[in-house]
């Protein structure tokens, strides 16, 4: 099985940063992408961002480009996403995803992740 424990989650001031971490244990082996999706009350799960660990290719949504940034420590079996310049429309359950994918794509569907975290909640007031 694979495990997945996020963290980082709270509540800031719009313009602010904060930084998500999350920790994969168990069959690491059996995924190479891993990404970030979030759900706000009443709206579908989206994706943020992800990334091929294998060909170090990342994927964006629009909505946060040039704001967030994905990163992966393979020693540690970490991902993070670094958000920076909070809007008050980043509130949301953020959730990590592992999944595995061919080398030069970046997998962004929900449909396309096998394992998922509990999620960290962020609360971005104006």
């Amino acid at each position: 099985q694979v495990q997945l424990v996020e963290s980082g989650g709270g509540s800031v001031q719009a313009g602010g940063s904060l930084r998500l971490s999350c920790v994969a244990s168990g069959y690491t082996n059996r995924f190479n992408c891993m990404g970030w999706f979030r759900q706000a009350p009443g709206k579908e799960r989206e994706a943020v961002a992800s990334i091929n660990t294998s060909g170090r290719m990342t994927y964006y949504a629009d909505s946060v480009k040039g704001r967030f940034t994905i990163s992966h420590d393979n020693a540690k079996n970490t991902v993070y996403l670094q958000m920076n310049s909070l809007k008050p429309e980043d509130t949301a359950m953020y959730y990590c995803a592992a999944g595995s994918s061919a080398i030069f794509y970046v997998p962004r569907r929900t449909s396309e992740f096998n394992y998922w975290g509990q999620g960290t909640q962020v609360t971005v007031s104006s």
